[in-house]
Order: C-alpha cells, then structure tokens, then sequence
C-alpha cells in the first residue's frame, strides 16, 4: 500500500506544479484578483499536503500501521475536498456566477480532513515511541 501512496504523491506533484505554472501564465491575466488568490491558495495547500502524503508513505513502508493509512487517505481526500472546491470556487468567482457560490462550502470538509490527517500522522508517531 505504500507503494500506492508514494505514487500518487508524485502524481499529485506532477499535476500541482502544471496547476501552478498553468495558473501563474495562462490564468495571471483572465483571473480577478481575488479569483487568482483563492487558486494561489489551492495549489499552496495541494503542495504542502502531497509532501504530507509523500512522507506519510515513505513511513509506512518503514514502520506499517493503520493510523499512517488513514493519515495518507484524509489527506488526498483534503487534498479533493479542500483543494478541489477552491480551484472550482476560484472559477466560479470569477465567473460572477452567484448562484454556485454553495461549492464554498465544501472547503471545510477538506479542512477537517487535512486536520485529522495530521492528527493521524501524529498518533502514528507516539504510537512507534511507546
């Protein structure tokens, strides 16, 4: 399963470095300011979390456990839930499209994922101390 989590890590850092770049050179000019810095943020959160999952797999195939999978798990899903509706939330602001504003409200649920990745990732940690 590592392995797994090690791959997609990469492929997430393929796809947020093309979404970065895309979006400082296609996107600079047709996004409104407040458009680019709700994409900015999404592709800061992407980067952060792939390292998160990339180091959450690495550690699992060192030491295995349930709390380093669920880690890895919470965090592609934070990375689909939080990162995902700001890319679109980012779309839709900019579109002046008031009636889709409701995909904001998905972005907590990515939130709470990366926390409780992170929290995971924690308890996985004293978990190997003791």
């Amino acid at each position: 399963m590592h392995n797994r989590y090690i791959a997609i890590a990469a492929v997430i850092g393929a796809l947020t470095v093309a979404t970065g770049a895309f979006g400082a050179h296609a996107l600079k000019d047709n996004l409104s300011p407040d458009a680019m810095q709700i994409f900015d943020t999404a592709v800061k959160y992407q980067f952060y979390h792939l390292l998160a999952l990339l180091a959450a797999g690495i550690l699992y195939s060192l030491q295995p456990g349930s709390l380093l999978s669920l880690a890895a798990k919470l965090f592609i899903a934070g990375m689909v839930l939080f990162c995902g509706s700001l890319y679109a939330l980012a779309a839709i602001v900019n579109s002046g499209n008031e009636s889709l504003k409701w995909v904001g409200a998905v972005t907590p649920l990515g939130g709470v994922s990366f926390i409780a990745g992170w929290l995971c990732f924690a308890a996985a940690a004293f978990k190997k101390r003791q």
